[in-house]
């Protein structure tokens, strides 16, 4: 009798609880996040400066273990001119409008080739207009025809936090190797 009045006596206390522990007004809300705020503003874009160094910092141990003397733009493109042309600059005046032709070989930094004109053959596009990378409209205004040159675009200037869904992961930073083959000037 008394096992009896103990069992029920536990399980009475224990029923209890759990009521009384679902119910509890004490426990505080989970607090929302006001993406709005300064706050979250500048702690955004502390983490993305971290990111960006870091990225920085990695492609600057690719360029200095493959030997190399790139250039670094203010956009952190890194470009070095490997055969100089004789041909006109693929920088458009201001009243111009400049096609370029190009063949490529893109590869992630680990060597992972992604395309390639080889298979795809050359590609054109109007310099600082269509639809290529934005370290590929930079990069190739440093260029004349003829000129085969090395670029190292990060991956804010190439294909940002996603990749192309294809070849190109998220947050890759990206190989080009380029020869201006051709320009035409509207």
């Amino acid at each position: 009798m008394i096992r009896n009045s103990l069992f029920h006596y536990f399980v009475s206390f224990a029923i209890a609880l759990a009521m009384l522990s679902c119910g509890n007004s004490h426990t505080k809300p989970p607090k929302k996040i006001n993406i709005q705020s300064k706050e979250f503003q500048d702690k955004l874009v502390d983490a993305n400066k971290m990111y960006v160094k870091r990225e920085s910092d990695e492609i600057d141990q690719y360029v200095a273990h493959q030997g190399w003397q790139m250039i670094t733009t203010g956009t952190g493109l890194r470009y070095m001119i490997i055969k100089k042309g004789a041909g006109r600059s693929a920088k458009p005046d201001s009243n111009e409008t400049v096609k370029v032709k190009v063949k490529f070989k893109k590869s992630l930094l680990d060597g992972t080739l992604c395309y390639s004109s080889d298979s795809t053959g050359a590609e054109e596009f109007v310099v600082g207009k269509d639809n290529v990378e934005t370290g590929l409209h930079e990069g190739i205004q440093f260029m004349h025809v003829g000129d085969k040159a090395v670029m190292i675009l990060p991956s804010h200037l190439a294909y940002g936090l996603v990749g192309d869904g294809k070849k190109i992961p998220p947050k890759a930073s990206i190989l080009y190797e380029l020869e201006l083959v051709s320009l035409k000037i509207k």
